[in-house]
């Protein structure tokens, strides 16, 4: 006699069910919301850097600037009811935030069903990584826009400091911004320039193409750099580790350099590139100014942002991110879901970008002429 047994489908260890109620698959979104999260945190960089705020009920965020003020000997007998040109000048600067910034994926549930590896995760790291490059790209645009400005308060004899733009050796060959010992004389001079305009030493660092990173730590005995004693993986992270002049630096494959994201390869004057390149060769900057679909600030067009920018030094008062919508995730399920046979996953931002305190940028670029302004 064949010996049969049955489950009660109430007995069933429901993995995915909150409480033991209702949806049976409702825990499982949650693993999309995570990995989403973590493609966006681990690899923004700029996030960090620069100053970032909180918008609510509203579509852009007001900055004040207050000018520089005087001292003055009191003469006796005097009255003291303020300066008598009305200082400190204040200047505004508002940062507008722009259309809602999505990527998205639709997976198909008998695609789910056929994989040998988790779909949904591997797909939710890559929408992760899109919402970062992004947000990276503009923010580095914006401090670069920000080196090539004048200060917001320009009252007649209170002048403030602007940006500041910093040549990287002394020929006109693209190859200088790999040259250790350029980009170290460079660091010292953005350095003191940021002294002498008065901006913080707290919270200064550089964002730099991974090989000219790279091409520093090599020569990390000698070039000046600090923390030498770091080594192995510390040293080639490029998460702020080293710092020469008490700038820290970063490697970001989204900063602008020489007319593209990433390396420069097949146009870059007087660079040698490697025999094999691979199948990547960057991307070229995309326009993105006020006048380009979705954007309500400017971060310039392709040709403004020029070929000869290599690379970024500010203090994290250089720029301001508003967010009005954080990385968010959304999933469709429902009806929506049986329809389809399948879920849209969704994830989302809403933010804007614009330079603070030009004083607080440094660009560093290769050529006779510095990048003009924007």
């Amino acid at each position: 006699m064949a010996f049969q047994s049955s489950v009660n489908p109430s007995q069933l260890t429901q993995l995915g069910q909150a409480n033991l109620t209702g949806d049976t698959r409702a825990l499982y979104l949650k693993l999309f919301s995570g990995e989403m999260f973590k493609g966006f945190q681990y690899n923004t960089i700029a996030r960090d850097l620069i100053m970032k705020r909180t918008l609510k009920n509203g579509r852009s965020l007001q900055f004040i600037y207050t000018g520089r003020t005087k001292s003055e000997f009191h003469t006796p007998g005097n009255s003291i009811l303020g300066d008598s040109n009305g200082a400190p000048p204040v200047a505004e600067k508002t940062i507008t935030i722009d259309d809602l910034l999505i990527s998205s994926a639709f997976v198909y549930e008998l695609d789910e069903v056929l994989a040998h590896y988790d779909l949904r995760s591997e797909i939710s790291r890559k929408i992760g990584y899109a919402l970062a490059e992004k947000y990276d790209r503009l923010a580095f645009r914006a401090i670069a826009r920000g080196a090539r400005s004048a200060s917001p308060v320009s009252a007649t004899g209170y002048v403030e400091p602007g940006g500041t733009q910093i040549r990287v050796g002394s020929t006109t060959n693209d190859s200088d911004a790999y040259v250790a010992a350029n980009l170290v004389s460079a660091f010292y001079d953005a350095a003191a320039a940021m002294d002498e305009k008065g901006v913080s030493s707290d919270g200064r660092v550089a964002v730099l193409n991974p090989r000219q990173y790279y091409e520093l730590i090599q020569a990390v005995g000698s070039n000046g750099l600090v923390n030498r004693d770091v080594q192995g993986t510390a040293l080639q992270s490029g998460q702020g580790i080293v710092e020469i002049a008490g700038i820290k630096i970063y490697k970001s494959m989204n900063i602008p350099f020489l007319g593209n994201y990433g390396t420069a390869y097949g146009g870059t004057t007087g660079v040698t590139a490697p025999a094999n390149t691979g199948s990547f060769v960057g991307q070229a900057l995309e326009d993105a100014s006020d006048a380009s679909t979705g954007i309500n600030n400017d971060y310039g067009t392709a040709a403004e942002i020029t070929a000869k920018s290599c690379g970024l030094i500010f203090q994290k008062e250089a720029a301001g991110m508003v967010e009005a919508i954080g990385p968010q995730v959304q999933v469709t399920s429902g009806d929506v879901s049986v329809i389809y046979q399948g879920d849209v996953m969704l994830g989302r931002l809403a933010c804007g970008c614009d330079y603070l305190n030009p004083a607080a940028a440094v660009e560093l670029y290769v050529g006779e002429t510095p990048p003009s302004a924007f």
